[in-house]
């Protein structure tokens, strides 16, 4: 199985590397600010339109993690896994329709901020540093750990080297130009992950068919692996314990889409930097589509792994593995857009810590500094974050198979109380900071006290149950304390919920190709 790139390859690769620099310098350059103010620098001076908003969200969802990750998932697992991309399509809609006016008009910069207005700096502070330690020690080592190992399979370079690689990369092109640098940048990486990751699963699927097409490759497919091809698993399943049944429809699905999609900063920030409301709400339907695409790109390559190499050593080793089937060159350019989504969502990950540290923690504890300050302080965040997480990637990382149920289930400890903080927040006016603070410690511990002492519960339900507990626990708090005291973000008599018939039937197609792509795989 060879896998190291030619020379050719390398020189696509690099030719990718210096041009993505370059528009990247150039975009910087070109915008007069110069990124001098902390409202250019963390959200591209609130001008972003739809497609670079849409883009941007694949791309900076759309990582090693999701790769590699759901790759090795697809090849364990089969097309469940896809689950967490088509309800994502669904919960972007909504998200897009009942939450996002919202944020957009409280005017914020950081999820964390909305926190402060609504509940006051006690909430605000322990959900900064909470997703500060989250996005430092969860997702940027795992973006980099399986970044740093798809490197060595492909390239043959030690994973250490690629870490390396990618995070200095990241760095060049994202620290200096900031959000905007980042968003229109992602648009040149999303169109070379979706025809890189087209072409692969193609070639894929022809492999498997002995050269007879894609159909015939699909029907093969199918037909010799069946069970890979169930959407929802049956308890006999043996991986019933990650993608527990009917749950992925109804039950904790939902909340980790939620929590990722509606109330992260490293998503959210995109839409937060549109110059209305409409032109965000066109991004985040767009969005929806490209992840209904995803799985295609992702998963079914993995699933011919299945067929193609079926001695691999861990799951995780499916999508580089696949990658030896494409011809000279073009290997090289598929490479370039496995690395561009690594590199996009480090850029991302890493400008949403410097925004939440400065705004949230750094503004409060230095108030009064010149733009200029905050913004250098916001760059010199970007770096600390992405030295951390090079020291302790392999030493967290290294015993994991599949990484990406490894994320899910560590970020599904706090998922059930952030969900609960926010919906609760927005919709509930009687929801004290008391209350808030009881769902956010309580979502933790009775996550852990679930685990330790009914372990044969599956992750997913768990959290489904750890919600529902975690809205009683704030429901009873709120009720049994006084009104609240700080309340500064806007009524929701001041928001409107209307959207334009664009959004409209983008949000009817997307339900429509859903409940097909159930029905013919359920």
């Amino acid at each position: 199985m060879e896998t190291t790139l030619s020379t050719l390859d390398s020189s696509v690769f690099i030719a990718y590397v210096i041009g993505l620099l370059c528009l990247a310098l150039w975009i910087s350059r070109n915008d007069k600010q110069g990124g001098a103010d902390t409202k250019d620098y963390f959200l591209a001076s609130k001008a972003l339109p739809w497609w670079a908003i849409g883009a941007s969200l694949i791309a900076s969802n759309i990582s090693a993690e999701q790769i590699i990750g759901m790759s090795g998932s697809g090849y364990a697992i089969g097309l469940a896994i896809a689950s967490y991309e088509w309800m994502a399509a669904i919960t972007l809609i909504i998200v897009g329709k009942y939450m996002l006016p919202i944020f957009l008009k409280n005017q914020i910069f950081t999820m964390p901020q909305y926190l402060e207005q609504r509940f006051g700096k006690e909430v605000k502070t322990t959900m900064a540093v909470f997703w500060l330690g989250v996005y430092v020690f969860v997702n940027l080592t795992a973006i980099l750990w399986l970044g740093g190992l798809a490197i060595e399979t492909v390239a043959g370079v030690d994973w250490m080297f690629g870490m390396i690689f990618l995070a200095v990369f990241s760095v060049a092109y994202s620290l200096y130009g900031g959000l905007k640098a980042v968003a229109y940048t992602d648009i040149l990486q999303v169109v070379l992950l979706i025809f890189g990751g087209l072409f692969l699963s193609y070639l894929a699927l022809v492999a498997v068919s002995d050269g007879e097409g894609m159909i015939a490759g699909f029907a093969v497919l199918t037909e010799k692996l069946p069970g890979h091809f169930d959407m929802i698993l049956s308890p006999e399943n043996e991986h019933y314990m990650s993608l527990p049944g009917i749950s992925v429809l109804v039950g904790g699905m939902w909340v980790m889409n939620f929590s990722y999609w509606g109330f992260n900063q490293y998503i959210i920030q995109r839409a937060l930097a549109a110059k209305d409301i409409q032109e965000a709400q066109k991004g985040i339907a767009f969005a929806a589509y490209l992840k209904l695409l995803m799985p295609l790109i992702v998963v079914v390559p993995g699933i011919a792994a299945v067929v193609l190499y079926p001695e691999l050593t861990a799951p995780d080793q499916a999508y580089p593995s696949m990658m030896a089937l494409m011809p000279v060159g073009i290997k090289g350019l598929v490479f370039a857009a496995l690395v561009a989504a690594i590199v996009s969502s480090l850029a991302s990950m890493t400008n949403s810590i410097s925004t939440i540290f400065t705004m949230d923690i750094y503004s409060h504890i230095k108030p009064g500094k010149s733009q200029r300050h905050y913004v250098h302080i916001g760059r010199i965040a970007s770096l600390v974050s992405l030295c951390i997480a090079l020291i302790v990637a392999e030493p967290l990382l290294g015993k994991f198979d599949q990484a990406f149920q490894y994320i899910q289930e560590f970020t599904g400890f706090f998922t059930p109380g952030i969900v609960v903080i926010f919906m609760m927040g927005m919709f509930w006016k009687r929801t004290t900071s008391a209350g808030a603070l009881t769902a956010a410690i309580g979502s933790a511990a009775l996550s852990y006290l679930l685990m330790k002492f009914w372990p044969e519960l599956p992750f997913m339900d768990r959290v489904g149950l750890v919600f529902l507990l975690c809205l009683a626990l704030c429901y009873i708090v709120s009720i049994l304390g006084k009104k609240p005291q700080v309340d500064h973000s806007v009524s929701l008599d001041e928001v409107s919920f209307a959207t334009d018939k664009t959004f409209n039937i983008a949000a009817l197609g997307v339900i429509v190709i859903l409940v097909a792509l159930y029905s013919t795989w359920w």
